[in-house]
């Protein structure tokens, strides 16, 4: 009948109403698949970024205030240099009693850090590691290869995996240096005399003269 209307053929249908052949449909639902995967990815990369944040978060928080009780430990570490084994030995048993105190007050201080990440700064036999030493002179090496680590002026300490306070070291100097070094001081010392005292030949010629 002329009325009435016939379908379309596939190739009149838009673009939009064409099915996708195989190849088409593999290659959408591959595109799909990438997306969901890139997505999910991103999802757990936020995730673990943020639960980072959050430790470190709670373990640096206390930076500052760990580093203030480092000088409360740097107190006790002298009060307790400053008596000597052969000292307590001959000392009263009070002052034994305290000397016992400060060391158990001093051992509990460091525990209690520790639990919160606050860890000392291994310097035995240590070479200088500028990550960790802070070096203050250079020093005779007393048989130690040059470079190692010589005499700690004061503990260093690390929070977790950061450095919390450097550790004050001297720092043995090869034999060359330290050749080198003493030449330089002898020179100094020498400059030093010489403008201490003027050119007394000079004072003497003009007194010399006078007379």
């Amino acid at each position: 009948m002329a009325d009435e209307i016939e379908p379309p053929s596939a190739e009149n249908l838009p673009a939009q109403e064409q099915k996708p052949t195989g190849n088409e449909a593999e290659a959408q639902l591959a595109e799909m698949r990438d997306r969901m995967l890139r997505a999910l990815a991103e999802a757990e990369n936020i995730r673990r970024r943020a639960e980072r944040e959050r430790l470190e978060v709670s373990q640096y928080a206390i930076a500052r205030f760990a580093r203030d009780m480092l000088q409360i430990a740097d107190n006790f570490g002298r009060a307790l240099a400053a008596c000597p084994p052969e000292l307590r030995e001959t000392a009263d048993p009070q002052v034994k009693a305290v000397i016992d105190g400060v060391e158990a007050t001093e051992r509990q201080l460091l525990v209690t850090l520790e639990q919160y990440g606050v860890k000392l700064i291994d310097t035995t036999d240590a070479k200088f590691d500028p990550n960790l030493h802070q070096a203050i002179a250079e020093v005779p090496g007393e048989g130690k290869p040059p470079g190692t680590i010589v005499h700690v002026v004061q503990t260093g300490y690390t929070i977790g995996e950061r450095l919390l306070r450097p550790a004050m070291v001297t720092v043995a100097i090869a034999p060359a240096n330290e050749a080198s070094r003493q030449r330089q001081q002898h020179r100094q010392n020498h400059q030093g005399q010489q403008q201490c005292n003027p050119a007394r030949p000079h004072s003497l010629h003009v007194r010399s003269l006078l007379q």
